[in-house]
Protein backbone atom coordinates (compact mmCIF):
# COMPACT_ATOMS: atom_id res chain seq x y z
CA UNK A 1 0.00 0.00 0.00
CA UNK A 2 1.82 3.41 -1.27
CA UNK A 3 1.51 6.70 0.53
CA UNK A 4 -0.63 9.45 0.24
CA UNK A 5 1.23 12.47 -1.81
CA UNK A 6 1.95 15.50 -0.31
CA UNK A 7 -0.31 18.56 -0.20
CA UNK A 8 1.11 21.57 -2.05
CA UNK A 9 1.30 24.20 0.55
CA UNK A 10 2.97 26.40 -1.92
CA UNK A 11 -0.85 27.90 -2.68
CA UNK A 12 -0.91 28.95 0.90
CA UNK A 13 1.60 31.33 0.94
CA UNK A 14 0.71 34.74 1.60
CA UNK A 15 2.08 38.27 -0.88
CA UNK A 16 2.29 40.78 1.75
CA UNK A 17 3.33 43.15 -1.28
CA UNK A 18 0.25 43.12 -3.39
CA UNK A 19 -2.45 44.87 -1.78
CA UNK A 20 -6.13 43.63 -1.06
CA UNK A 21 -8.67 44.34 -3.53
CA UNK A 22 -11.22 46.70 -1.42
CA UNK A 23 -7.55 49.03 -0.78
CA UNK A 24 -7.05 49.02 -4.44
CA UNK A 25 -10.58 50.32 -5.79
CA UNK A 26 -10.60 52.61 -2.68
CA UNK A 27 -7.56 54.01 -4.48
CA UNK A 28 -8.97 54.53 -7.56
CA UNK A 29 -11.80 56.06 -6.28
CA UNK A 30 -9.82 58.60 -4.65
CA UNK A 31 -7.29 59.14 -7.90
CA UNK A 32 -10.01 59.50 -9.99
CA UNK A 33 -12.28 62.12 -7.65
CA UNK A 34 -8.27 64.14 -7.35
CA UNK A 35 -8.16 64.41 -11.35
CA UNK A 36 -11.78 65.49 -11.91
CA UNK A 37 -11.60 68.74 -8.69
CA UNK A 38 -8.23 69.37 -10.66
CA UNK A 39 -9.96 69.40 -13.96
CA UNK A 40 -12.63 71.60 -12.67
CA UNK A 41 -10.33 73.95 -10.92
CA UNK A 42 -7.94 74.38 -14.20
CA UNK A 43 -11.85 75.31 -15.83
CA UNK A 44 -12.78 77.60 -13.54
CA UNK A 45 -9.36 79.45 -13.99
CA UNK A 46 -9.79 79.86 -16.97
CA UNK A 47 -13.08 80.97 -17.16
CA UNK A 48 -12.45 83.59 -14.81
CA UNK A 49 -9.20 84.62 -17.05
CA UNK A 50 -11.36 84.98 -19.94
CA UNK A 51 -14.71 87.10 -18.47
CA UNK A 52 -13.76 88.04 -15.56
CA UNK A 53 -11.40 90.85 -13.43
CA UNK A 54 -11.04 92.85 -10.16
CA UNK A 55 -14.56 93.95 -9.33
CA UNK A 56 -14.28 98.06 -9.67
CA UNK A 57 -16.54 101.21 -9.67
CA UNK A 58 -16.46 103.54 -12.41
CA UNK A 59 -18.28 107.00 -13.34
CA UNK A 60 -18.84 108.52 -16.53
CA UNK A 61 -17.31 111.46 -17.58
CA UNK A 62 -20.06 114.21 -18.77
CA UNK A 63 -19.93 118.00 -19.63
CA UNK A 64 -21.39 120.30 -18.00
CA UNK A 65 -21.63 122.86 -21.54
CA UNK A 66 -25.02 123.77 -22.76
CA UNK A 67 -28.48 123.31 -20.67
CA UNK A 68 -27.06 120.66 -18.42
CA UNK A 69 -29.94 118.48 -16.24
CA UNK A 70 -33.18 120.86 -15.29
CA UNK A 71 -34.13 121.07 -11.92
CA UNK A 72 -37.17 118.90 -10.87
CA UNK A 73 -39.05 122.24 -10.06
CA UNK A 74 -38.95 124.92 -12.10
CA UNK A 75 -35.95 123.75 -14.27
CA UNK A 76 -33.24 125.99 -14.07
CA UNK A 77 -30.90 124.42 -16.20
CA UNK A 78 -27.58 126.22 -17.32
CA UNK A 79 -23.39 125.72 -17.52
CA UNK A 80 -22.40 124.38 -14.14
CA UNK A 81 -19.43 127.09 -12.80
CA UNK A 82 -18.73 125.60 -9.37
CA UNK A 83 -19.61 122.77 -7.17
CA UNK A 84 -19.76 122.86 -3.64
CA UNK A 85 -21.27 120.74 -0.65
CA UNK A 86 -22.20 121.93 2.44
CA UNK A 87 -25.50 121.73 5.09
CA UNK A 88 -28.76 123.12 5.36
CA UNK A 89 -29.03 125.89 8.10
CA UNK A 90 -31.99 128.32 9.12
CA UNK A 91 -30.99 132.10 9.08
CA UNK A 92 -33.14 132.75 11.84
CA UNK A 93 -32.29 130.37 14.89
CA UNK A 94 -31.33 130.73 18.30
CA UNK A 95 -31.32 129.03 21.42
CA UNK A 96 -33.73 130.00 24.20
CA UNK A 97 -33.13 130.12 27.58
CA UNK A 98 -34.50 131.52 30.78
CA UNK A 99 -33.43 135.57 32.22
CA UNK A 100 -33.06 133.95 35.63
CA UNK A 101 -31.94 130.90 36.93
CA UNK A 102 -34.90 128.36 38.54
CA UNK A 103 -36.41 125.09 38.58
CA UNK A 104 -37.99 124.48 35.50
CA UNK A 105 -42.30 124.05 36.15
CA UNK A 106 -44.39 124.10 32.93
CA UNK A 107 -43.01 123.29 29.56
CA UNK A 108 -45.67 124.17 26.71
CA UNK A 109 -43.80 122.54 23.42
CA UNK A 110 -42.24 119.33 22.19
CA UNK A 111 -40.03 118.77 19.00
CA UNK A 112 -41.60 120.15 15.93
CA UNK A 113 -43.90 122.82 18.09
CA UNK A 114 -44.95 125.96 15.92
CA UNK A 115 -45.30 128.80 17.98
CA UNK A 116 -45.91 132.62 17.37
CA UNK A 117 -43.69 135.12 18.68
CA UNK A 118 -44.31 136.36 22.43
CA UNK A 119 -45.96 133.10 23.02
CA UNK A 120 -45.10 131.09 26.19
CA UNK A 121 -42.59 128.30 26.08
CA UNK A 122 -41.87 127.53 29.16
CA UNK A 123 -41.85 128.67 33.04
CA UNK A 124 -40.11 128.58 36.42
CA UNK A 125 -40.98 128.00 39.47
CA UNK A 126 -42.15 131.90 40.00
CA UNK A 127 -44.33 131.43 43.81
CA UNK A 128 -41.93 134.05 45.42
CA UNK A 129 -42.12 136.10 42.71
CA UNK A 130 -45.22 136.60 42.66
CA UNK A 131 -45.53 136.96 46.43
CA UNK A 132 -43.27 140.04 46.05
CA UNK A 133 -45.20 141.27 43.59
CA UNK A 134 -48.43 141.22 45.63
CA UNK A 135 -46.49 143.05 48.49
CA UNK A 136 -45.16 145.54 45.63
CA UNK A 137 -48.74 146.16 44.44
CA UNK A 138 -49.75 146.59 48.68
CA UNK A 139 -46.93 149.07 48.97
CA UNK A 140 -47.61 151.10 45.96
CA UNK A 141 -51.86 151.72 47.56
CA UNK A 142 -50.44 152.17 50.97
CA UNK A 143 -48.17 154.86 49.18
CA UNK A 144 -51.04 156.07 47.70
CA UNK A 145 -53.10 156.13 50.45
CA UNK A 146 -51.10 158.31 52.76
CA UNK A 147 -50.23 160.93 49.34
CA UNK A 148 -54.02 161.63 49.82
CA UNK A 149 -54.07 161.95 53.29
CA UNK A 150 -51.30 164.63 53.01
CA UNK A 151 -52.65 166.35 50.07
CA UNK A 152 -55.71 166.93 52.24
CA UNK A 153 -53.90 168.57 54.83
CA UNK A 154 -51.52 170.72 52.68
CA UNK A 155 -55.15 171.94 50.99
CA UNK A 156 -56.38 172.56 54.47
CA UNK A 157 -53.05 174.28 55.47
CA UNK A 158 -53.30 176.30 52.41
CA UNK A 159 -56.91 177.55 52.90
CA UNK A 160 -55.73 178.55 56.86
CA UNK A 161 -53.28 180.70 55.50
CA UNK A 162 -55.23 182.13 53.18
CA UNK A 163 -57.86 183.13 55.85
CA UNK A 164 -55.24 184.23 58.26
CA UNK A 165 -53.69 186.55 55.72
CA UNK A 166 -56.70 187.36 54.59
CA UNK A 167 -58.09 188.41 57.99
CA UNK A 168 -54.64 190.27 58.51
CA UNK A 169 -55.00 192.68 55.48
CA UNK A 170 -58.41 193.70 56.63
CA UNK A 171 -57.37 194.00 60.11
CA UNK A 172 -54.08 194.24 61.51
CA UNK A 173 -55.20 194.32 64.61
CA UNK A 174 -57.03 191.38 65.26
CA UNK A 175 -54.25 188.58 63.56
CA UNK A 176 -50.09 189.15 64.41
CA UNK A 177 -47.88 189.46 61.64
CA UNK A 178 -46.16 186.15 63.31
CA UNK A 179 -49.60 184.41 62.91
CA UNK A 180 -49.73 184.60 59.24
CA UNK A 181 -45.78 183.67 58.77
CA UNK A 182 -46.52 180.71 61.05
CA UNK A 183 -49.92 179.90 58.95
CA UNK A 184 -47.79 180.07 55.80
CA UNK A 185 -44.70 178.04 56.76
CA UNK A 186 -47.06 175.68 57.60
CA UNK A 187 -48.49 175.60 54.54
CA UNK A 188 -45.10 175.49 52.74
CA UNK A 189 -44.22 172.18 55.13
CA UNK A 190 -47.12 170.55 54.16
CA UNK A 191 -46.63 170.88 50.47
CA UNK A 192 -42.95 169.57 50.96
CA UNK A 193 -44.49 166.55 52.60
CA UNK A 194 -46.68 166.16 49.83
CA UNK A 195 -44.35 166.36 47.17
CA UNK A 196 -42.14 163.71 49.53
CA UNK A 197 -44.86 161.14 49.84
CA UNK A 198 -45.47 161.70 45.62
CA UNK A 199 -41.57 160.59 45.38
CA UNK A 200 -42.44 157.80 47.63
CA UNK A 201 -45.27 156.62 45.45
CA UNK A 202 -42.97 157.08 42.37
CA UNK A 203 -40.87 154.57 44.13
CA UNK A 204 -43.57 152.36 45.07
CA UNK A 205 -44.48 151.97 41.31
CA UNK A 206 -41.21 151.40 40.70
CA UNK A 207 -40.69 148.80 42.72
CA UNK A 208 -44.03 147.09 41.53
CA UNK A 209 -42.70 147.05 38.10
CA UNK A 210 -39.37 145.58 38.87
CA UNK A 211 -41.35 142.92 40.84
CA UNK A 212 -43.56 142.90 37.58
CA UNK A 213 -40.99 142.53 35.18
CA UNK A 214 -38.65 139.50 37.68
CA UNK A 215 -42.21 137.52 37.63
CA UNK A 216 -42.39 138.26 34.01
CA UNK A 217 -38.83 137.00 33.20
CA UNK A 218 -40.26 133.54 34.85
CA UNK A 219 -42.17 133.12 31.94
CA UNK A 220 -39.98 131.94 28.50
CA UNK A 221 -41.68 133.31 25.66
CA UNK A 222 -41.03 133.00 21.65
CA UNK A 223 -38.51 135.57 20.36
CA UNK A 224 -39.85 135.35 16.87
CA UNK A 225 -42.65 133.30 14.66
CA UNK A 226 -40.77 129.70 14.19
CA UNK A 227 -40.65 125.44 14.98
CA UNK A 228 -38.97 124.13 18.15
CA UNK A 229 -36.39 121.75 17.07
CA UNK A 230 -34.71 120.40 19.91
CA UNK A 231 -36.35 120.31 23.77
CA UNK A 232 -32.84 120.76 25.61
CA UNK A 233 -34.42 120.16 29.60
CA UNK A 234 -37.31 118.92 31.33
CA UNK A 235 -39.78 119.72 33.81
CA UNK A 236 -38.22 119.97 36.97
CA UNK A 237 -34.19 120.35 35.98
CA UNK A 238 -32.41 123.93 37.12
CA UNK A 239 -32.04 126.72 34.14
CA UNK A 240 -29.92 129.45 34.24
CA UNK A 241 -29.29 131.88 31.43
CA UNK A 242 -25.71 130.57 30.58
CA UNK A 243 -24.38 127.19 31.72
CA UNK A 244 -22.91 126.83 34.97
CA UNK A 245 -22.44 122.87 35.45
CA UNK A 246 -23.58 120.54 37.31
CA UNK A 247 -27.53 120.16 36.70
CA UNK A 248 -28.01 123.52 35.71
CA UNK A 249 -29.26 123.36 32.25
CA UNK A 250 -28.62 126.82 29.59
CA UNK A 251 -31.01 126.92 26.71
CA UNK A 252 -34.26 125.35 27.10
CA UNK A 253 -35.25 125.02 23.87
CA UNK A 254 -33.58 125.79 19.82
CA UNK A 255 -35.94 127.20 17.44
CA UNK A 256 -35.77 128.43 14.39
CA UNK A 257 -37.47 130.02 11.46
CA UNK A 258 -38.08 127.46 8.69
CA UNK A 259 -38.96 130.49 5.93
CA UNK A 260 -35.38 131.32 6.37
CA UNK A 261 -33.35 128.15 5.22
CA UNK A 262 -30.84 128.26 3.31
CA UNK A 263 -27.25 126.24 2.00
CA UNK A 264 -24.34 127.13 3.77
CA UNK A 265 -21.16 126.13 1.13
CA UNK A 266 -17.42 126.60 1.64
CA UNK A 267 -16.17 127.08 -1.86
CA UNK A 268 -12.34 126.75 -2.89
CA UNK A 269 -11.18 130.37 -3.29
CA UNK A 270 -9.99 129.89 -6.53
CA UNK A 271 -13.16 129.62 -7.73
CA UNK A 272 -14.51 132.49 -5.96
CA UNK A 273 -14.00 134.61 -9.04
CA UNK A 274 -17.15 132.63 -10.86
CA UNK A 275 -19.68 133.36 -8.05
CA UNK A 276 -21.55 136.65 -7.01
CA UNK A 277 -24.75 137.72 -5.89
CA UNK A 278 -27.61 136.76 -6.96
CA UNK A 279 -26.42 133.92 -9.06
CA UNK A 280 -28.74 130.79 -9.74
CA UNK A 281 -28.24 127.51 -8.42
CA UNK A 282 -29.48 123.77 -8.08
CA UNK A 283 -29.35 122.39 -5.30
CA UNK A 284 -29.43 118.71 -4.65
CA UNK A 285 -30.12 117.38 -0.99
CA UNK A 286 -28.18 114.18 0.09
CA UNK A 287 -31.71 112.55 1.48
CA UNK A 288 -33.17 113.26 -1.78
CA UNK A 289 -30.18 112.69 -4.52
CA UNK A 290 -33.17 112.17 -7.36
CA UNK A 291 -35.05 115.81 -6.96
CA UNK A 292 -33.49 119.07 -7.37
CA UNK A 293 -34.57 122.74 -6.17
CA UNK A 294 -33.96 125.77 -6.88
CA UNK A 295 -31.48 128.34 -5.48
CA UNK A 296 -30.02 131.81 -5.13
CA UNK A 297 -26.67 133.50 -4.51
CA UNK A 298 -27.56 135.30 -0.85
CA UNK A 299 -24.41 136.26 0.23
CA UNK A 300 -20.67 135.53 -0.10
CA UNK A 301 -19.21 136.59 3.32
CA UNK A 302 -16.34 139.00 2.41
CA UNK A 303 -13.56 136.51 4.52
CA UNK A 304 -11.50 133.46 3.64
CA UNK A 305 -11.34 130.80 6.11
CA UNK A 306 -6.93 130.72 5.81
CA UNK A 307 -6.66 127.28 6.74
CA UNK A 308 -8.66 125.34 4.39
CA UNK A 309 -8.36 128.03 1.80
CA UNK A 310 -12.36 129.07 1.15
CA UNK A 311 -15.12 131.50 1.04
CA UNK A 312 -18.25 130.54 2.62
CA UNK A 313 -21.39 131.16 -0.04
CA UNK A 314 -25.05 131.38 1.48
CA UNK A 315 -27.75 129.95 -0.68
CA UNK A 316 -31.20 130.83 -0.49
CA UNK A 317 -33.58 128.20 -1.39
CA UNK A 318 -36.29 129.46 -4.02
CA UNK A 319 -38.14 125.93 -3.90
CA UNK A 320 -39.68 126.07 -0.18
CA UNK A 321 -40.64 122.19 0.23
CA UNK A 322 -41.62 120.59 3.93
CA UNK A 323 -39.26 117.45 3.30
CA UNK A 324 -35.95 120.09 3.87
CA UNK A 325 -35.02 119.90 7.18
CA UNK A 326 -31.97 121.48 9.18
CA UNK A 327 -28.44 120.35 9.08
CA UNK A 328 -29.21 117.86 6.26
CA UNK A 329 -26.23 117.53 3.21
CA UNK A 330 -26.42 119.39 0.43
CA UNK A 331 -24.46 119.34 -2.72
CA UNK A 332 -25.17 122.95 -4.86
CA UNK A 333 -23.98 123.51 -8.32
CA UNK A 334 -23.67 127.22 -9.05
CA UNK A 335 -25.07 127.93 -12.70
CA UNK A 336 -23.07 130.02 -15.46
CA UNK A 337 -25.64 132.60 -16.47
CA UNK A 338 -25.47 133.45 -20.36
CA UNK A 339 -23.18 136.03 -21.58
CA UNK A 340 -25.10 139.02 -23.80
CA UNK A 341 -24.62 138.66 -27.35
CA UNK A 342 -24.63 142.08 -29.42
CA UNK A 343 -26.97 142.13 -32.03
CA UNK A 344 -25.44 140.47 -35.57
CA UNK A 345 -22.43 138.91 -33.33
CA UNK A 346 -21.08 135.62 -33.71
CA UNK A 347 -22.06 133.23 -30.83
CA UNK A 348 -19.15 132.63 -28.80
CA UNK A 349 -18.22 128.67 -28.31
CA UNK A 350 -17.23 128.15 -24.67
CA UNK A 351 -15.26 125.46 -23.74
CA UNK A 352 -17.27 122.73 -22.04
CA UNK A 353 -16.60 122.04 -18.30
CA UNK A 354 -15.83 118.70 -17.14
CA UNK A 355 -16.58 117.86 -13.48
CA UNK A 356 -15.42 114.89 -12.05
CA UNK A 357 -15.56 113.34 -8.15
CA UNK A 358 -12.05 114.41 -6.52
CA UNK A 359 -11.39 110.60 -6.06
CA UNK A 360 -11.11 109.61 -9.82
CA UNK A 361 -8.25 112.14 -10.28
CA UNK A 362 -4.65 110.48 -8.41
CA UNK A 363 -1.62 112.02 -7.65
CA UNK A 364 1.29 110.30 -8.91
CA UNK A 365 4.56 111.45 -9.00
CA UNK A 366 3.61 114.92 -9.11
CA UNK A 367 1.21 114.77 -12.15
CA UNK A 368 -2.87 114.41 -11.76
CA UNK A 369 -3.86 111.35 -13.10
CA UNK A 370 -7.00 109.49 -14.07
CA UNK A 371 -7.22 105.82 -14.99
CA UNK A 372 -9.68 104.86 -17.89
CA UNK A 373 -11.66 101.67 -17.82
CA UNK A 374 -11.93 100.53 -21.47
CA UNK A 375 -12.79 97.42 -22.97
CA UNK A 376 -12.04 95.25 -19.60
CA UNK A 377 -8.95 96.92 -18.88
CA UNK A 378 -7.71 100.44 -17.62
CA UNK A 379 -5.11 102.60 -18.61
CA UNK A 380 -3.75 105.94 -17.32
CA UNK A 381 -3.98 109.61 -18.62
CA UNK A 382 -2.79 112.72 -17.39
CA UNK A 383 -5.00 115.27 -17.08
CA UNK A 384 -4.73 118.84 -16.06
CA UNK A 385 -7.09 118.89 -12.63
CA UNK A 386 -8.53 122.06 -10.90
CA UNK A 387 -8.41 121.99 -6.72
CA UNK A 388 -10.84 120.49 -4.81
CA UNK A 389 -14.17 121.91 -4.45
CA UNK A 390 -16.94 119.87 -3.22
CA UNK A 391 -15.66 116.74 -3.18
CA UNK A 392 -15.10 117.26 -7.11
CA UNK A 393 -12.99 118.81 -9.08
CA UNK A 394 -12.43 120.63 -12.67
CA UNK A 395 -10.93 118.87 -15.32
CA UNK A 396 -8.92 121.34 -17.68
CA UNK A 397 -7.97 119.14 -20.23
CA UNK A 398 -6.93 115.77 -20.76
CA UNK A 399 -10.70 114.28 -20.95
CA UNK A 400 -13.20 114.98 -23.78
CA UNK A 401 -16.22 113.56 -22.03
CA UNK A 402 -17.92 109.84 -22.33
CA UNK A 403 -14.76 108.11 -20.55
CA UNK A 404 -15.11 105.87 -17.84
CA UNK A 405 -12.91 106.39 -14.96
CA UNK A 406 -12.18 104.54 -12.26
CA UNK A 407 -13.11 106.00 -8.88
CA UNK A 408 -12.94 102.55 -6.48
CA UNK A 409 -12.09 98.93 -5.99
CA UNK A 410 -8.52 99.06 -6.41
CA UNK A 411 -6.14 100.57 -4.67
CA UNK A 412 -2.81 100.81 -7.00
CA UNK A 413 -4.19 100.27 -10.47
CA UNK A 414 -1.02 99.06 -13.43
CA UNK A 415 -1.38 99.47 -17.07
CA UNK A 416 -3.58 96.81 -18.55
CA UNK A 417 -5.23 95.11 -15.39
CA UNK A 418 -8.20 93.71 -16.29
CA UNK A 419 -11.05 94.92 -14.09
CA UNK A 420 -14.58 94.32 -14.01
CA UNK A 421 -17.17 96.94 -14.16
CA UNK A 422 -19.54 96.85 -10.89
CA UNK A 423 -23.09 97.86 -10.78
Amino acid sequence: MSAPPAPDLSKLRINRDDPPPAVRRALGRVLWLTGAAVLIVAVVVVIGRRGGGVPVQVVTVTTAAGGGEGAARGGNGGAVAVVANGYVVARTKAAVSAKIPGRLAMLNVSEGSRVEKGDIIARLDNADYAAAVGQAEAGLASAKATLIETQSDRDQLQREFVRVRDIRAQNPNLVSPQDVENADSKARQADARVSAQEARVDAAAAAMRVAQASLENTYIRAPFSGTVLRKEAEVGEVVAPSVGGGLTRGAVVTMADLATLEVEVDVNEAYIARIQSGQQARITLDAYPDTAFRGAVRQVVPTADRQRATVQVKVAIVDRDPRILTEMGAKVEFLQAPRPIASGAAQPVERPRIIVPAEAVRSENGRDVVWIVRDGRVHSRDVDAGPVSGNFREIRSGLSGGEQLLVGGIETPTEGQRVKVGP
